[in-house]
């Protein structure tokens, strides 16, 4: 599952009032101005520590390491994908 960067502000404040817009960082309304000044910077390394926790689940680690074997064997992203691993 890839964490997003509204997951990552919450994290960081967990009563932020925001909008975000595809998941774009330049894309950020804060409707309570943002009091605690989160940066970008803290959120893409909230973002990146989140997203290290949840690939290193045993669940992501197994279904990572399926797919890098079909790979091996010639299937391409969209075969994989197809799967619904």
């Amino acid at each position: 599952m890839k964490i997003s960067y509204a997951t990552a502000i919450t994290e960081i404040k967990n009563n932020s009032d925001f909008t975000i817009y595809d998941d774009d960082l330049d894309n950020i309304t804060w409707h309570d101005n943002n009091p605690t000044n989160i940066t970008k910077a803290q959120i893409l390394a909230k973002q990146t520590e989140l997203q290290t926790v949840e690939d290193a689940k045993p669940e992501n680690v197994k279904k990572a390491s399926a797919v890098a074997k079909l790979k091996a064997l010639g299937l391409t992203d969209a075969e994989i994908g197809a799967l619904k691993i």
